[in-house]
């Protein structure tokens, strides 16, 4: 019982129970929510670690994806390699057999008992098969030269009928089927590149077993599984929660206890379903749910008795399944702990309450009673009773009404006074907050307002497309590249619908990309935009915005222009191919001109020797044009791939091209009009004048055939100074250049035409009237002469082929003193003198000795550069030396030549080579060689040592031969 009045009790009883009352309506109302949204936070927590680590994995499958594709590309390039050098080894082969009259049965069946033999990769061979399904070659015993007409897949389909059928339809492929290894019988997928040769009636395949390319692609995956598995083992979900991987098959790829990672849980059941614990998660991930279920503790092993709750989300590429496990009690752990300590603070707030609302109520009802009493006094007739009371609040005031009526009223006014002028003092020092507020507030305004402008201004000057679209597919927000993109202004563009701006068709082609956006997935994809001047390739990224409840309220656009990078790559897979093909013509030139310096040679000495009678010589005749005919198509092969030997000099272009005009006229037809003009300030190009000239005929050849009809040729030459970008084959160093334009007005070039116009043996002439060397000659030409070429045609509108080259260096060497045709007879005087041969090919060298001896010469052989080096230091008197430039040895032609000067300053050399090759670096290597290209006929060989011999003399003369070391 409280001690006091019933006013104290019945106010005090009051107060406490509103403050229970309060408490209580806390404790309903927050402690409920604040348990529920703590765990919701921590759950969801686990969800977000889980999706983040998803879409790691599901970039990493990317990866891993675009890693498949390269390397099936890659094997279809060799795999086509591989058939083309077989059907190459295949024509060399039957030629060799015509040539040495073998019969074609028997050259046949040899070649294919021989590429039985070949292979390559793991164990993977090429075969061959007839029309009529026949294995015409195949490296098992059980199917070579059988008939594979019964032979089916596992599932009973045919295999060899088909392909044949396919390849003779479609001239070449790549075909899928079933096939075993050799050796095996167990089938296996098989990727193969069949190919028809029609000529002989046959079909070439070569394969690859998928195996193998998965195998490298497993290789990729497990070093993706090894990297997801360093973060994983160190994440933790709450306390103890962890992240774990497994396959479609019950394998834990990934898992933090070493007795379930690495091993097969397909066994373990759920306490709770009864069910195979790995079967529940795999549910869980098809329907995105959540699977509670019992389980035990490290700490109480065996006791499944403590719930769990797992995520789990299924990624298809890898057929992995990435899960999430933590105990609930840990995620209730975070709400307990923060409730309990709700509940102590606000059980001892309300003790607090109650203790002071006890002493509150304490000293309120006191004055009260006491007031009461004196009341009670002067209804007693006790006027002059006072109360005694001295207080500075309400009952104070109260009580001196009692005893002071008037002065209590006057002091009343008093006070209302004092308190007015505080309530003005907290007036004015409110409203001065109140300014500094609105002062700090505009300020905050502006610096958002400059912050706002500046990252407007990064985002404009950001070479990038960049637009915000909301749900609605509305523009929010574009910065001035993308407005530029559209040619508008970004006002222009913010508000409106994506299908006004980007137009119905683009709209139409990138709708699905936007719809998976909007529906969270981020979309990335390539598209081609039509510009006024040229096609623009931009890489789109589009980003789902999500709002803080995860949900998508709009897409962010981010758009590159790679189109210089797409360029770029394709200039360099140019640059590429046509050097491969280079490098193969260049080594089919070099051995062809060793073919055919045995054949001219062994052929003009057979129509010199004077017992040839004249019905023999009918025949030899077009036997040695067709050889001089394939050392013009080697010189052509050599300047296509940039192998030929130049010598550049300053070329004076007016005379060359007034000379050029007046060969020309004799082959032209009357009907074509040649015309030519020289700029007058056109500097001389810095180019091999017989090569340049030769390619300036290849071209008015070309355009003869492109005027049937008649027209007009006409070259066209300037100087040109080039520090812009400018592109013709290539992008254009800057420096000085002459231009050199061949145009006609005939039938031009298709768009195909035109990109393969340099291609070697690439050709529109028909009925075998062009070899189609003519343009890669020329091709080869400009770029081992560091120029450039440009084809701008179309169709019935004539062509203009553009000549870039570099223009001529101010300083020259000075001319040689060549000498009268006195010295020029003396010079070839080779009687009884001594020269040595060196060749390693038996038949060139026996072809060359006797040209030697012809000339008059006493010829002493070397095989190698070893030995040839021994007979130089030996030898005295030597006059000179013929010398191939590779040969065996430690020595290459370049140093023989080198160590014969040396030796004997006067001597003569010459250099003779099917190939192109730098000449030794050491200064002024070529004034004590002559070069001389295989083949070559005896009048050559003469006209080279007469050159070397009027070059010696000029040495001389000029004081240029050195003293021997």
């Amino acid at each position: 019982m409280l001690p006091g009045s019933k006013l104290t009790r019945r106010f005090f009883t009051v107060i406490a129970l509103i403050i229970a009352a309060i408490f209580l309506a806390f404790y309903a109302y927050s402690v409920p929510l604040i348990q529920k949204k703590v765990f919701e936070i921590e759950r969801n927590n686990s969800r977000t670690t889980l999706n983040n680590i998803f879409e790691l994995a599901s970039q990493m499958h990317v990866s891993v994806e675009d890693y498949r594709k390269r390397t099936l590309n890659a094997h279809e390039q060799r795999l086509k390699a591989v058939v083309a050098l077989t059907a190459m080894h295949i024509d060399e082969s039957l030629a060799q057999a015509r040539r040495l009259n073998i019969p074609p049965e028997q050259a046949r069946a040899r070649l294919f008992e021989r590429l039985r033999s070949f292979s390559y990769g793991r164990g993977d061979y090429v075969w061959i098969a007839d029309y009529d399904s026949t294995l015409l070659s195949h490296p098992e015993a059980a199917l070579h030269n059988r008939s594979a007409l019964n032979l089916r897949d596992s599932e009973g389909n045919s295999i060899i009928p088909e392909i044949v059928a396919l390849a003779m339809q479609e001239g070449e492929g790549f075909y899928r089927y079933k096939w075993h290894r050799l050796g095996e019988t167990r089938s296996l997928d098989k990727f193969s590149y069949v190919r028809n040769f029609p000529d002989w009636g046959f079909v070439i395949g070569a394969g690859v077993y998928l195996d193998d390319i998965d195998a490298e692609v497993q290789q990729q995956t497990a070093q993706a599984l090894q990297k997801l598995r360093s973060g994983l083992l160190e994440l933790r979900i709450a306390e103890t929660g962890y992240m774990y991987v497994f396959d479609g098959d019950g394998n834990m790829l990934i898992h933090p206890n070493a007795n379930l990672d690495g091993t097969n849980f397909l066994d373990l059941l759920n306490p709770t379903s009864g069910r195979s614990i790995a079967a529940d998660l795999m549910d869980i991930a098809a329907s995105g749910e959540e699977l509670y279920y019992q389980w035990d503790k490290p700490s109480d092993p065996g006791h499944y008795s403590y719930e769990k709750v797992a995520l789990v989300r299924y990624l298809p590429g890898f057929d992995w399944y990435i899960g999430s496990s933590v105990y609930v009690d840990e995620l209730r752990s975070s709400s307990e702990v923060l409730t309990d300590r709700i509940l102590t603070m606000a059980l001892i707030a309300m003790l607090a309450a109650i203790l002071l609302a006890f002493i509150f109520v304490h000293w309120v009802t006191r004055p009260i009673r006491r007031l009461s009493e004196t009341a009670e006094r002067v209804s007693d007739g006790e006027l002059g009773a006072k109360s005694g009371i001295s207080r500075d609040d309400e009952l104070g005031v109260l009580a001196r009404a009692f005893d002071r009526m008037v002065d209590q009223l006057r002091g009343n006014i008093h006070t209302l006074d004092a308190k007015v002028q505080a309530r003005t003092r907290d007036l004015e020092a409110s409203n001065r907050q109140l300014l500094g507020a609105v002062a700090s507030m505009q300020q905050a305004q502006q610096e958002l307002r400059t912050h706002e402008a500046r990252q407007r201004l990064i985002l404009d000057a950001l070479p990038a497309q960049i637009a915000y679209i909301d749900s609605n597919m509305h523009y929010v927000f574009v910065n001035q590249g993308y407005a530029d993109v559209f040619d508008r202004s970004k006002d222009d563009i913010v508000g409106r619908h994506p299908s006004e701006i980007l137009g119905e068709q683009m709209f139409a082609d990138i709708h699905q990309q936007i719809e998976r956006t909007l529906a969270g997935e981020e979309s990335v994809y390539e598209y081609r935009i039509q510009r006024e001047d040229r096609e623009m390739i931009t890489k789109r990224m589009l980003i789902p915005f999500h709002s803080a409840d995860d949900e998508v309220n709009g897409l962010l656009n981010l758009s590159l222009d790679i189109t210089a990078e797409k360029e770029a790559e394709r200039t360099l897979n140019e640059a590429q191919r046509m050097s491969a093909v280079g490098q193969l013509a260049g080594g089919l030139a070099h051995d062809f001109n060793n073919l055919l310096s045995i054949l001219l040679g062994n052929l003009m000495a057979m129509r010199d020797n004077p017992a040839l009678n004249d019905a023999l010589l009918r025949y030899l005749n077009p036997a040695i044009r067709a050889t001089r005919r394939g050392a013009d198509i080697t010189r052509r092969l050599l300047a296509f791939s940039r192998r030929q030997p130049l010598k550049p000099s300053a070329v004076p272009l007016p005379g060359l091209i007034s000379d050029l005009a007046e060969l020309l006229a004799g082959p032209l037809p009357n009907s074509i009009r040649i015309d030519y003009r020289c700029a007058a300030d056109a500097p001389q190009p810095f180019v091999d004048a017989g090569q340049l000239e030769d390619a300036l005929v290849n071209l008015a050849l070309n355009a003869r055939d492109a005027m049937p009809d008649g027209g007009t040729l006409s070259f066209e030459v300037c100087g040109r100074h080039v520090s812009a970008p400018l592109t013709y084959d290539e992008p254009v160093l800057p420096g000085d250049y002459v231009e050199i334009r061949v145009r006609d007005t005939g039938h031009g070039f298709s768009s195909e035409a035109a990109c393969l116009a340099f291609e070697p043996f690439f050709t529109t002439k028909t009925g075998g009237a062009g070899s189609g060397l003519g343009l890669s000659m020329v091709y080869g030409f400009v770029k081992q002469s560091r120029g450039y070429i440009q084809i701008q045609s179309a169709l019935e509108q004539g062509s203009v082929i553009s000549l870039l080259l570099p223009a001529s260096v101010p300083a020259q060497l000075p001319a040689r003193e060549m000498g009268n045709r006195d010295g020029d007879e003396a010079a070839d005087d080779g009687q009884n003198k001594l020269i040595l041969l060196v060749e390693d090919n038996p038949d060139v060298r026996q072809v060359v000795r006797e040209q030697l001896i012809a000339l008059g010469y006493n010829v002493i052989e070397a095989s190698g550069a070893d030995e040839a080096s021994l007979l130089i230091n030996s030898l005295e008197g030597l006059h000179g030396m013929v010398c191939d430039i590779i040969m065996p040895g430690s020595l290459n032609g370049f140093e023989l030549a080198r160590q014969l000067y040396d030796h004997t300053p006067g001597s003569r050399i010459v250099l003779m080579s099917g190939y192109s090759y730098e000449q030794d670096p050491g200064d002024n290597s070529d004034h004590f060689f002559t070069m001389l290209p295989k083949p070559f006929e005896q009048d050559a060989l003469r006209a080279a040592l007469r050159r070397e011999s009027l070059a010696k003399q000029s040495r001389t003369a000029t004081g240029l031969t050195p003293t021997p070391q």
